[in-house]
């Protein structure tokens, strides 16, 4: 009887220390929602180091589940009405995925703004807290960043833009899309997982990604040629981590503060930072393919390619002017910040 009652207690003390300790079941489980394979370099080196990080950070209380490949459901355009609905707790996703509805971000995707990714990253976190917070008011938003320099790749080789003339090339925005349209390509909207189909039955001519993105799509396996730019590049795409309003409301404020001391700016700049030093193993697949690399130099970017896609600047202007926006005024402060105060 002795033993047994002192077997008692220890039970009873362990389990009080399990409960101190965080040890026992999780508290809070938020499902993690996104559209590329779970191997891929976002995923691997962005998003599982970020979830684990929380989960590390909270002791065991929170509880991240990671669903690659939209395996919750739905198609990549619908992941930020998912977090807004709560069909998923956080999602990762392309803000331009739902053209011209947060216009605030695609200052980032105006061709040659971008010429260091962590820079812009840091400038649209910074930017995002000085006035896009109604654009984003049904979300709750842990990250906000863009990729390395977007590039062509493509069957034929482009060196110029009247090389695209005729091409059918995927575009990942709309911004992006009117880039195309201006140098006589006709840009094909498509998410990105369906790149790789789309260039093996040759409804597209190439795409436009960075490197990162050409090692889990095969890209350096379906086209021979890529494209890239010295200094500024071609374009960049902004990404948002993003959660539900009421996921993130209904947690103990201690569990928030864990999600906030890991999420906002140092995150955004290093998410945006791996993702560009992603593209270096990238590039070498294609080399180690023997595949033609094409690198515009600075000059030729500004005096031959520039004044093809200048006229997105002024239409875009007008454009966000309708949503009350000043795109100068954006334009003069992500430029700012990129030399100034997020200069990496």
């Amino acid at each position: 009887m002795k033993t047994k009652t002192m077997m008692t207690a220890l039970g009873t003390v362990a389990v009080g220390a399990m409960v101190a300790s965080g040890a026992m079941a999780q508290e809070v489980t938020l499902r993690l929602h996104q559209f590329l394979p779970a191997q891929a370099n976002v995923p691997a080196l962005v998003l599982d180091v970020w979830a684990d990080q929380v989960e590390d950070a909270s002791g065991g209380r929170i509880e991240i589940e990671r669903y690659p490949s939209m395996q919750l459901g739905g198609a990549p355009p619908e992941l930020m009405d998912q977090a807004i609905d709560g069909v998923a707790d956080i999602v990762w996703t392309v803000v331009g995925y739902t053209p011209g509805r947060f216009p605030s971000t695609e200052v980032f995707e105006l061709p040659f703004m971008v010429a260091d990714a962590r820079a812009a990253s840091c400038a649209y976190w910074t930017m995002y807290e000085e006035g896009m917070q109604e654009e984003f008011s049904d979300v709750h938003l842990l990250g906000t960043w863009v990729h390395g320099p977007g590039m062509f790749h493509t069957a034929d080789p482009v060196e110029e833009p009247s090389d695209l003339e005729g091409m059918q090339i995927r575009g990942g925005s709309r911004l992006v899309n009117q880039l195309l349209e201006l140098t006589g390509a006709t840009p094909v909207g498509m998410p990105v997982p369906a790149v790789p189909e789309g260039l093996s039955r040759g409804t597209i001519d190439g795409t436009t990604i960075p490197w990162e993105v050409t090692a889990a799509l095969r890209v350096p396996e379906l086209v021979e040629n890529h494209t890239g730019f010295e200094g500024n590049g071609l374009y960049t795409l902004t990404f948002v981590l993003a959660m539900n309003n009421d996921a993130y409301n209904n947690m103990p404020e201690d569990l928030q503060a864990i999600l906030d001391e890991n999420s906002g700016l140092e995150f955004s700049i290093f998410a945006g930072g791996t993702q560009a030093d992603a593209d270096g193993p990238a590039r070498e697949l294609a080399v180690e393919a023997g595949n033609n690399i094409i690198m515009i130099d600075e000059a030729t970017a500004q005096e031959v390619w520039m004044p093809v896609v200048q006229p997105i600047y002024q239409s875009w202007i007008d454009d966000v002017a309708g949503s009350g926006l000043d795109g100068q005024a954006l334009i003069d402060r992500a430029q700012a910040l990129m030399a100034g105060d997020c200069a990496q």
